[in-house]
């Protein structure tokens, strides 16, 4: 079975097929690759929409069953940020689906890329975000075609529970990846009629998100889409850190006050509704103190992954996060709080 699996929404470009940096109107394509340079397009294997979902169904029947819950095995889909080429894309991932799920203590199962065109930079940030709800549509595809295969499952396994879906469906997003994913969602949720008992995502982190901190809020703009994301998901988990100077300039880019939450975490905590159930299923970790004093404010965006002075960033954290543990596990065991910052108080 392939290692490595990727859902593009690249047009051609002139590196070749699946690397431009412009939406493919003509649809998504979808790639496997066993190894290798993943950077390189020749890596990569492209195959039919059906084969692809053929393929990963039948590589998550050979997922081990009758497991306890923090042993199950992974389906994770990684969603990465703006300003991102094929290239970095790529490398990206194979960097984060390696820590996540080769070496010591590492994840069972696979991680599957969802690759979308970023156009640029923070300055050019509004046509970004443009370019983010068009991507979104189509992964509200990718996403709905999992809704119908877990609900499809789920009857199967009332029938006979031989047939239970042995995967976590869990998603990572990171910076603006967490707006297309908000976008999605919210697509996603209405086109499968809002549905109230069956969760899409296990576990759902959003890193660095550059979304709205109130996006949980009852009475927030994007509250619609927080639904969408609260209803779809058994547990979010928002991990952010103050030091973050790339969401300091994003936020001073909407000029209408409203914190990223990747920055500033969430808004209330737990997030305000104005009437039951309570959103209890959201919750934020402070990372600020897993990123020594010689990690800057701009590499810590993307150092929660690893970088060249904090290596493990918070990859430890992640896979315990989706293997389900709980909060309180996590917070008495401490292991949401990190030994490397020296300037200030680490949040306890």
């Amino acid at each position: 079975m392939p290692k490595y699996w990727l859902i593009s929404d690249r047009n051609k470009g002139d590196g070749g097929i699946g690397t431009g940096d412009g939406m493919n109107n003509a649809g998504l394509t979808y790639w496997i690759s066993d190894g290798g340079d993943l950077t390189n397009i020749a890596s990569w294997q492209k195959i039919s929409a059906g084969n692809f979902r053929k393929l990963l169904a039948d590589e998550a029947d050979h997922f081990p069953d009758d497991v306890p819950n923090e042993q199950q095995s992974h389906v994770t889909l990684l969603v990465h940020g703006y300003n991102v080429n094929f290239q970095s894309a790529t490398g990206f991932y194979q960097k984060v689906s390696n820590s996540l799920f080769t070496g010591p203590d590492s994840l069972n199962g696979l991680c599957v890329l969802y690759d979308w065109p970023s156009l640029g930079s923070l300055i050019g940030y509004e046509p970004d975000r443009a370019h983010a709800r068009a991507c979104a549509a189509d992964l509200a595809d990718v996403l709905s075609a999992m809704f119908d295969y877990l609900v499809e499952k789920q009857n199967a396994a009332i029938a006979n529970p031989d047939n239970a879906c042995k995967a976590k469906v869990s998603m990572i997003a990171h910076s603006m990846g967490n707006y297309v994913l908000q976008k999605a969602m919210w697509a996603a949720w209405t086109r499968k009629n809002q549905p109230l008992l069956a969760s899409l995502l296990n576990q759902l982190v959003m890193v660095a998100a550059d979304v709205d901190n109130d996006i949980f809020d009852a009475g927030a703009p994007d509250n619609n889409d927080g639904q969408a994301i609260v209803n779809l998901s058994y547990r979010i988990t928002a991990l952010y850190s103050g030091r973050d100077s790339v969401l300091g300039l994003s936020a001073g880019l909407k000029h209408f006050g409203t914190r990223r939450l990747g920055r500033s975490g969430l808004a209330n905590d737990p997030p305000l509704v104005t009437q039951p159930p309570a959103t209890d299923n959201v919750w934020g970790v402070d990372c600020s103190s897993f990123f020594p004093d010689e990690v800057t404010g701009q590499e810590i965006h993307g150092a929660y992954f690893g970088s060249q002075h904090a290596p493990e960033g918070t990859i430890k954290l992640m896979r315990q996060v989706l293997r389900g543990i709980d909060r309180g596990v996590l917070k008495a065991t401490k292991q949401l709080v990190g030994k490397e910052w020296k300037e200030g108080a680490a949040p306890s």
